[in-house]
């Protein structure tokens, strides 16, 4: 049983349909603005639940549901939520830095991608030799391979702006956050 893995993907998609309901004033009160565009504090959370279209939800939703199942067997339930917790407030915390203090336009920041990360680091570190096949080219490398690939991109994509309106510091921040946490859990008290 996994239930945290599918409350995530029962509340991302009610929260969807909400949204969609509602329009933009979703976007203005629970985004995650920069400090100097409208910020609010509880925005740190409730931005991991708004998604930009369908397609962004389908996409961080599978990748939850691929992955996440795994990782709650492993970790069970109560540190499954911890890890998502913690991968989505820094995930929102490294967007912020960066968007306080590098973006030129200001604007808002949503979805579920900095959990996932977090998710996906966790993967790694807890299946170093189950392979993730890519889908172009279809190559299968190790967890960790794929993880740190993945990584690179996207440090590479949120320092050369490739990629626009992508949240790469929000993805690795969620990812740090998650493998934070597992280095936490793994030192003796």
């Amino acid at each position: 049983m996994t239930p945290v893995t599918y409350a995530l993907l029962v509340v991302n998609l009610l929260i969807f349909g909400l949204q969609m309901l509602l329009g933009d004033v979703m976007l203005r009160d629970f985004a995650l603005w920069p400090l100097q565009a409208g910020f609010a504090p509880w925005q740190i959370v409730t931005c991991a639940f708004l998604h930009g279209s369908l397609m962004h939800l389908g996409t961080n939703m599978l990748g939850v549901w691929m992955f996440g199942r795994d990782v709650e067997r492993a970790l069970g339930s109560s540190r499954f939520a911890q890890l998502y917790a913690a991968s989505v407030l820094t995930a929102s915390f490294a967007q912020l830095a960066f968007t306080s203090f590098f973006a030129r336009d200001p604007v808002p920041t949503v979805g579920a991608s900095g959990g996932l990360f977090g998710v996906l680091a966790a993967f790694a570190w807890l299946y170093p030799r189950r392979k993730v096949i890519l889908l172009i080219p279809p190559i299968p490398l190790p967890a960790p391979v794929f993880v740190s690939l993945y990584a690179a991109v996207e440090l590479y994509s949120g320092v050369t702006g490739t990629f626009a309106g992508v949240a790469h510091f929000a993805h690795l921040g969620g990812l740090i956050g998650g493998l934070a946490l597992l280095w936490i859990w793994r030192k003796p008290v």
